[in-house]
């Protein structure tokens, strides 16, 4: 470290003794920091950090659309979604259709893909998944589920689930006898079944009480 200069020493003659004290012990804190001693280390200005930059992180949004896909014309002018499927697409109050939209990353593109489910309006129930590709400047469909009963696909940490109400005869549409859970992975330009879980539910829920017996 640098020695006093001539205005500090002038400083340090006029100072009282209290004042001199002082001084010595700054002195000495010094010295030790001069010295590479085991004493108080005086840290002295903060240090000017290298600026670093601002970008944000990349995260799961990142090639998200920056305004809504017009599903609906997606769908109808898609020529593998069938005919009953568009037949059955209508609005149901106004204007508004009952179809859900998902954007997510399924195919590892560097634009979100479309999720859309087409459902009734009466009681919700899916009657067509299906999932769209950005592909030059359009959207190309990669994958469809079609059921007359309950479809629904969604996504899920970079897989697509899709889930299938089960009835059996009788069922009320409320009341499925058990639903399966298909995980597709895309791989070599195509989704393929990944793992399947079926469920089979209580006959017992949402069935009429049986009578009390006459005895």
């Amino acid at each position: 470290m640098r020695g006093l200069g001539p205005g500090a020493k002038r400083s340090v003659k006029a100072a009282s003794t209290a004042g001199t004290v002082l001084a010595a012990v700054g002195l000495f804190s010094l010295a030790a920091c001069s010295t590479g001693g085991s004493g108080a280390r005086d840290e002295g200005p903060a240090h000017s950090d290298p600026v670093v930059s601002s970008s944000p992180t990349p995260s799961a949004s990142t090639g998200l659309p920056k305004k809504k896909i017009d599903a609906v014309r997606l769908v109808k002018d898609d020529p593998k979604v069938s005919p009953a499927v568009k037949r059955d697409l209508k609005p149901c109050a106004g204007e508004t259709y009952p179809v859900d939209v998902s954007y997510g990353n399924l195919t590892g593109g560097s634009a979100s893909d479309v999720v859309v489910n087409v459902l009734t309006c009466a009681d919700a129930v899916g009657i067509g998944s299906y999932v769209y590709r950005a592909q030059g400047g359009g959207y190309e469909n990669v994958f469809k589920a079609e059921e007359p009963a309950s479809v629904y696909a969604e996504i899920d940490r970079g897989d697509l689930v899709v889930t299938k109400q089960l009835y059996e005869k009788g069922d009320a549409v409320a009341y499925p006898s058990g639903e399966e859970v298909i995980t597709y992975r895309w791989a070599s330009n195509h989704f393929s079944e990944s793992e399947r879980t079926r469920s089979d539910f209580s006959g017992a829920v949402g069935a009429e009480p049986t009578p009390p017996s006459a005895d």
